[in-house]
């Protein structure tokens, strides 16, 4: 797992072993993350091109982290930090996951989750490690300009109801939607005094 430049947030690039039959590898591995995940849901999205789903994020304590990839297609996958008091607050990091490529992105509780389809059909499949709650589920237009996401040209994105109605950042932050910095890296095991060194993209 290689962490990206928001604490939280890492990258699995997995090794392929493939023969005359096809290929097999390990995608997911709780051992190897930064942090412990339990797995209690497994979900499958199925999207066509130009979806974007997003920005989701859910309260802490007790949150949900996601261990996303995308098993057919390709996805532009972005997790935004919208944590209070982070230092990185408002930034984002996007990578693409595909079929071809096989890697994982794994987010802590606390951090915000977008995905855009980039092949005619992107099917997406990702362990959360709480089950789904409405009550607690929040989110943040992916188009918002103070995020600053650049979603992929000349295609136009296909968004829900829910996520088209959905606050700005600076909206979520006046609504007390946003959870904390401070109460993410405590539910995380890490001191909110304690220095969490970012990766990179």
């Amino acid at each position: 797992m290689d962490p990206l430049d928001l604490v939280g947030a890492s990258l699995l690039t997995p090794r392929i072993h493939g023969d005359h039959r096809g290929a097999f590898l390990e995608w997911f591995r709780k051992d190897e993350l930064d942090h412990p995940m339990e797995v209690a849901q497994a979900n499958c999205s199925i999207s066509a091109r130009g979806t974007l789903r997003g920005v989701h994020f859910s309260d802490v304590p007790p949150g949900q982290a996601k261990y996303v990839t995308c098993v057919s297609g390709s996805i532009l996958d972005v997790v935004v930090d919208v944590r209070t008091g982070s230092p990185t607050f408002g930034r984002s990091v996007a990578v693409e996951l595909d079929d071809r490529n096989r890697r994982a992105l794994h987010l802590a509780e606390g951090l915000g989750h977008a995905f855009f389809a980039l092949s005619e059909s992107a099917t997406v499949i990702y362990l959360c490690s709480t089950p789904y709650a409405p009550r607690r589920e929040h989110g943040v237009h992916p188009l918002d300009p103070a995020l600053g996401i650049d979603w992929p040209a000349g295609i136009e994105p296909i968004l829900s109801e829910k996520d088209a109605a959905a606050p700005t950042l600076a909206e979520a932050a006046e609504q007390g939607l946003l959870p904390s910095y401070a109460d993410c890296l405590a539910h995380y095991g890490s001191p909110a005094g304690q220095q969490v060194r970012p990766g990179r993209v």
